[in-house]
């Protein structure tokens, strides 16, 4: 949680604006106890508007505004401040807050430069440093936090952006046991149970919050997230329904923009083009979504000119940089991809604190996978195929490493569990679904398969799949018609030395009593299809043997 909105205002309280009226109508502080920024930011401009502003009113307009998450709009009052003969104290680390929450971190520096040193421009510093990867420099100022609840809560956030949530949940409870009034800290700690994928304690932890502030924009929509690990993407996006209906939200920018992307993921991706390129460096889970989505559209390039230049930080980002340069590298035949992968994947499979959960054991299993090391990936994948029973990407996998381990009973059985369209017409799911039924004895099967392909280069190959894998078998009436199939597409010699040998085959296999008779008609008739001047001999030897047996073709 990258909030560094302050406990206090940044000016005195007790610098309020006096009302004729004030048992009628309410004050600024009575809009700010309320945490209604709008309603607060609406009394400002009207006393602007009637001539009732005071020296103090930029500042408290600077102040709403950026708490609405409007940081332009707040960067220009400050701007607009600091550009004044005396700027207000506090206002070039005000500045610098509103450049770090655009994203405008080189301005940030410059700015904090010319502020006056206080515990806020230290920990912004801190945050800055996180941002810029400078790891010395973070560490720098992390020895000058202090054992205040606004620097512990800085820490806590560093720990939470840098995937140490139990320590981030360690500080929040120690600092709650003191200040049980402190509320909001229970989202903060719902969020990390969330990330550590405790969903029904992170909804306990969060109900304390909801029962007294259910109109919160980011509890509620951690309550929906909560839901949709739980339950569904209808049940999640129920509960934040009444947020999208309130003409308030809109004022809340960055709610709204949160809103807007998680209802993409409830609703599994639709409208995830409309949505989620703006929010790519707003919210950064909007780009790892937007990465997930072109995957699952099966575009590779962009994906992967998405994710390229991100430096992993977490294990899901490893995974997701390692899923992408997998599909990109395979779909491009790029050997560095598919090694940049394979490393990623082992990465996460091989350390200490995801070697024993389930994607870290996934992890393990791609990276043998890649690597052609069946036997291994076996090993992972079996661990963990109760939790995956009716995944059909799991079963598509580990059906190819039964397979490729000549496990064909076992490899079919997996295959054939796939329902998934996608992958059932995807060539690499019908060329080793062909191969294990020939090899479990099914060649009319596979021959199916091939029937139900429109002619392409991937159906072309099948059949030489076919042709090939049924003569090593020895079903010969199926690769005779796959023979004769290739032959009239491509007329090359060894399609007719693959059918000729094929045909001899079913001979052989009707004399020694394993074909049945009536299948010799049939051989003929392929044989005539050929123009080959070795026809007529092998049809006479046929017909003779025909005739000494009284078969009539």
């Amino acid at each position: 949680m990258e909030i560094l909105s302050r406990i206090k205002p940044a000016v005195n309280e007790r610098l309020s604006f006096n009302s004729s009226n004030t048992k009628q109508l309410p004050t600024l502080f009575d809009f700010i106890d309320k945490r209604d920024y709008s309603g607060a930011l609406a009394l400002l401009e009207f006393e602007q508007s009637i001539g009732k502003s005071t020296e103090f009113t930029e500042r408290w307009i600077g102040f709403c505004a950026f708490h609405l998450g409007d940081y332009k709009r707040a960067l220009s009052v400050y701007e607009g401040l600091e550009n004044t003969k005396s700027p207000p104290e506090d206002n070039s680390v005000n500045l610098a807050c509103c450049y770090f929450f655009l994203g405008m971190y080189s301005h940030v520096d410059k700015v904090l430069e010319k502020a006056s040193n206080s515990r806020l421009k230290i920990r912004l510093q801190f945050h800055l440093s996180h941002k810029l990867n400078d790891e010395a420099r973070l560490m720098e100022y992390h020895k000058q936090l202090a054992d205040v609840i606004e620097d512990q809560l800085s820490l806590a956030s560093i720990h939470y952006l840098r995937a140490h949530y139990q320590e981030a949940i360690d500080i929040y409870k120690r600092i709650l046991l003191d200040n049980r009034d402190f509320l909001a800290l229970n989202v903060y700690v719902a969020l990390c149970y969330y990330k550590l994928d405790y969903y029904d304690v992170s909804q306990e932890v969060l109900a304390v919050y909801i029962q007294k502030y259910p109109d919160s924009v980011i509890a509620t929509n951690l309550k929906a997230c909560n839901y949709f690990r739980l339950y569904n993407g209808k049940a999640a996006e129920a509960e934040i329904k009444t947020l999208l209906d309130q003409n308030a939200v809109t004022a809340f920018s960055f709610g709204q923009d949160l809103l807007q992307h998680n209802l993409v993921v409830f609703r599994m991706g639709e409208s995830a083009l409309q949505i989620l390129p703006p929010l790519v460096d707003v919210i950064p889970e909007a780009r790892l979504n937007l990465v997930v989505h072109y995957l699952k559209q099966n575009d590779y390039q962009e994906a992967f000119e998405l994710i390229k230049d991100i430096e992993p930080a977490v294990p899901h980002e490893y995974i997701l940089k390692g899923v992408v340069n997998a599909a990109y590298g395979q779909d491009n035949k790029l050997k560095e991809n598919i090694k940049a992968a394979q490393q990623l994947f082992q990465l996460v499979g091989s350390s200490s604190s995801e070697c024993d959960t389930i994607p870290g054991r996934q992890c393990m299993a791609s990276a043998y996978f890649l690597q052609h090391q069946f036997q291994d990936v076996q090993i992972y994948l079996s661990s963990i195929k109760s939790y995956y029973f009716n995944d059909d990407s799991f079963n598509f996998n580990y059906a190819q490493a039964k397979g490729a381990l000549g496990n064909y009973k076992e490899a079919e059985e997996l295959f054939m569990l796939v329902q998934n369209e996608k992958l059932q017409n995807d060539y690499v799911y019908i060329s080793h679904l062909a191969r294990c039924f020939i090899m479990n004895k099914k060649p009319q099967s596979a021959w199916e398969l091939y029937l139900k392909m429109e002619t392409s280069a991937e159906s072309f190959s099948l059949l030489q799949l076919i042709a090939n894998e049924c003569y090593r078998m020895a079903q010969f009436w199926h690769a005779a018609k796959a023979f004769d199939m290739l032959e009239r597409l491509d007329p090359l010699p060894e399609y007719w030395e693959g059918k000729r040998g094929a045909c001899v085959g079913v001979l052989q296999l009707i004399i020694a009593g394993r074909q049945a008779r009536d299948t010799l008609s049939d051989v003929v008739q392929l044989l005539r299809n050929s123009a080959n001047t070795q026809v007529e001999p092998i049809i006479r030897t046929i017909k003779r043997w025909a005739k000494d047996n009284r078969i009539n073709i």
